[in-house]
């Protein structure tokens, strides 16, 4: 493995940025910061980052405090994307910002808040998380003086779009697909090397943190998992080298023990995949035919196994499908009120609505619903179907 520094980055990192959609004279002096370190404090500053807190990541926020929320997997995604960064030698922050920032756009109540947006927004175009990140990104956060969204770096976004690879034709978003217009993000070439790592990271940090809530849950119990790939022979380990830990420490054990293994998988393999492409820039990454970040067959194959046993084991436990048709009924309601009647909009969202055709206060609509936590969806279906007190 090669040995890093904080200044010595392989050829094939990305160091500098293009610059941004609307242009920013960069920070100088001794204690500037680079693009995408202003990039990754832009995105933690914003007001869709806090509101990740209370999102769904499979658990409602009102079942436990424990359970991951959108706001603890992106940090937990973000600390395994920098660590993978690091040791091969790409650029950390750069990593970080994308990994931060790739799931800003999921609307309250996890998967089941985007199936049912996309049931509503079927006849307006549907509605996809990926694309509403970038509509946070570039449009709908409203902070800055001179500027809509966060104006991210080039490179950044380009990661975020680029979040599952590169994005082909019948699959192109109208919001990606202007900003591709106006900025060209070579969509048919893969993403650099630290926005693949930030996937990578992506899918790591789930399977192992949703073992450890769905046990804590009581969705799983640890006797099915000893069969499992990977997971059966860390708790086989676990036992022999500590006997018998109380659930807390063994799940624990178990998480951290599974992310090193992937994450030992995923940096032999890409320096493997290195070593063989031979790049000289990150545009050599670019432009290579296949993902440069990758896991071995055997790794790949088992996140497979373990993805397909948490999907029938926990992701669709009846527990869980209970909340997540009570979840898609309280979006599903509010937009369709929300739809047919304008003037329960908030005043400023209301504003929005005027001068558009149908299509237009749809997906405004769809915004104003993608924007909110899961508790104040709660307490808005309250306030519009409940009789009552008005709440405010």
């Amino acid at each position: 493995m090669p040995n890093s520094s904080f200044f010595d980055y392989a050829d094939f990192a990305c160091v500098s940025s293009q610059g941004r959609i609307v242009p920013e004279a960069e920070e100088t002096g001794m204690f500037a910061r680079s693009a995408f370190q202003r990039d990754r404090d832009r995105i933690i500053h914003s007001v869709a980052f806090r509101r990740l807190k209370h999102k769904t990541q499979v658990f409602l926020y009102h079942e436990g405090d424990y359970f991951r929320t959108r706001l603890t997997h992106s940090l937990e995604v973000a600390q395994i994307a920098r660590t993978v960064a690091r040791a091969l030698r790409l650029n950390e922050d750069l990593a970080e910002a994308v990994a931060l920032g790739h799931d800003l756009g999921h609307p309250p109540f996890g998967h089941a808040g985007e199936d049912a947006l996309n049931l509503a927004m079927a006849e307006y175009g549907g509605f996809d998380h990926n694309e509403q990140t970038l509509r946070v990104l570039c449009e709908l956060e409203e902070r800055y003086a001179k500027f809509n969204g966060l104006n991210l770096s080039y490179e950044t976004l380009e990661g975020i779009i680029k979040h599952n690879g590169p994005v082909s034709e019948d699959k192109l978003r109208p919001t990606i697909a202007r900003l591709d217009e106006a900025h060209d993000f070579r969509l048919s070439q893969y993403a650099v090397l630290e926005a693949q790592i930030a996937n990578l990271s992506d899918d790591i940090a789930y399977l192992s943190h949703d073992f450890d809530d769905s046990l804590r849950a009581g969705l799983l119990h640890i006797d099915q998992l000893y069969e499992l790939p990977v997971v059966g022979r860390i708790l086989k380990d676990i036992y022999t080298k500590h006997g018998a830990l109380e659930m807390g420490r063994l799940t624990y054990e178990m998480r951290r023990q599974l992310i090193g293994y992937f994450v030992r998988d995923l940096l032999q393999t890409t320096s493997a995949r290195l070593n063989e492409i031979a790049p000289n820039t990150c545009d050599d990454i670019r432009q290579h035919n296949d993902v440069t970040a990758c896991h071995s067959q055997q790794a790949s194959e088992e996140i497979t196994a373990l993805r397909q046993f948490l999907f029938t084991e926990s992701w669709r436990h009846y527990k869980v499908n209970r909340m997540t048709s009570k979840s898609k009924r309280v979006l599903e309601q509010l937009f369709n009120r929300l739809n047919d009647e304008n003037n329960l909009m908030p005043t400023s969202w209301r504003k929005k609505l005027e001068a558009c055709d149908d299509a237009q206060k749809a997906r405004i609509i769809a915004d104003y619903l993608a924007s909110m936590t899961d508790r104040y969806a709660l307490l808005e279906y309250e306030r519009i179907f409940e009789l009552g007190p008005i709440l405010v």
